[in-house]
């Protein structure tokens, strides 16, 4: 009897060992459970935490950037929405001693090339900056801009108007009265794919990588789009036809919105300046440089195509908005007296 009585408590003993392993199994069990699942939210946040949206600004300059402070002021406080790529002639660096602002700092490109006006050569550099822009996986539109370009608002309204639609903006309209077209472009570019705009757009990625992997509109335009010298019949200006018209061809003019977003002033007729008549759009100069005429630029709601009787009206989420966010060309001090009497308001 004792030795039943022994067994059964030996065998009550066994049984509870084995239930205190197997709880405490399960409990280490449940910790790394929950662990691994932690680690994996963690990671899964971290990842979207460190991902970011940025704008790349793409400045197109004869050397140095004569409005580099101004653009100190408009990038500051916007730091990791952003990232500067600088085209300049062959050799220049960005250096302490050509540029003030820390944001241009080493940022040119290292294969630039020699650009002349009205040739091929600028949209070649405008594709050199899209390529070197693309590498950075981060960046999801590309702003090109001029050496004269002024941005006309702060950088937090410039982000968010631009990244609040998944469009492009390319100002495009059919080229019907200038006779720019070639017919040697005849078949590769088909007349009905013929486009004009300013060359100052803003692309996403997606149209950014459609530029830079065209190997068929752009060896065309280097061929048959040159500048009149007298000789040639048609006087085609490649930057002002070669992205709106490789859009087109490519079946993309439905994922555009079709305006520019800088002002440019072109209406030269009450112009008694002769330094102002011509193939340029107009220089605003020192005196010209008023908070009066900044506010009539941002005034602006709408642009009118006369080839296409269209009249754009701008809008950003839905609401009526300015039309343009940056303007050219201004000159170095016309830029500074803008700064200093807080007409830009950056």
């Amino acid at each position: 009897m004792k030795r039943k009585v022994a067994q059964s408590k030996s065998n009550y003993k066994w049984k509870r060992k084995l239930l205190v392993v197997m709880f405490v199994g399960f409990c280490f069990g449940s910790l790394f459970f929950m662990q691994n699942q932690y680690s994996r939210v963690m990671t899964m946040a971290s990842s979207f935490s460190v991902q970011k949206t940025k704008i790349a600004f793409l400045f197109i300059a004869r050397n140095r950037l004569p409005l580099d402070i101004v653009w100190d002021d408009f990038f500051q406080g916007g730091e990791n929405k952003f990232s500067v790529y600088v085209h300049s002639r062959p050799g220049f660096l960005f250096n302490k001693a050509t540029t003030r602002s820390a944001y241009f700092l080493n940022r040119q490109v290292n294969d630039s090339i020699q650009v002349d006006w009205g040739e091929a050569t600028m949209i070649e550099a405008e594709r050199i900056l899209l390529k070197h822009a693309l590498k950075d996986t981060d960046n999801k539109r590309f702003v090109f801009l001029s050496d004269s370009c002024i941005p006309l608002h702060n950088f937090s309204y410039i982000y968010d108007y631009i990244m609040s639609t998944s469009t492009s903006f390319v100002d495009s309209f059919a080229d019907t009265k200038e006779g720019r077209y070639n017919p040697k472009m005849d078949p590769v570019i088909p007349v009905h794919n013929w486009r004009k705009g300013s060359q100052w757009v803003v692309l996403t990625r997606k149209h950014a990588e459609v530029v830079v992997k065209d190997d068929v509109v752009f060896p065309i335009f280097q061929l048959h789009c040159k500048p009149a010298d007298g000789s040639k019949e048609h006087n085609c200006i490649p930057d002002e036809h070669y992205v709106q018209t490789l859009l087109a061809q490519e079946g993309h003019e439905a994922e555009l919105t079709r305006r520019s977003l800088t002002h440019s002033s072109w209406d030269l007729s009450s112009s008694k300046d002769r330094e102002r008549r011509g193939w340029h759009p107009v220089t605003y100069k020192y005196s010209d440089a008023t908070p009066e005429l900044i506010q009539s630029i941002k005034e602006i709601d709408n642009i009118y195509y006369e080839t296409e009787y269209r009249r754009e009206w701008c809008t950003s989420r839905g609401k009526p908005a300015p039309c343009f966010l940056f303007a050219r060309k201004f000159t170095r001090p016309a830029a500074l007296r803008l700064v200093n009497t807080s007409a830009l308001e950056l």
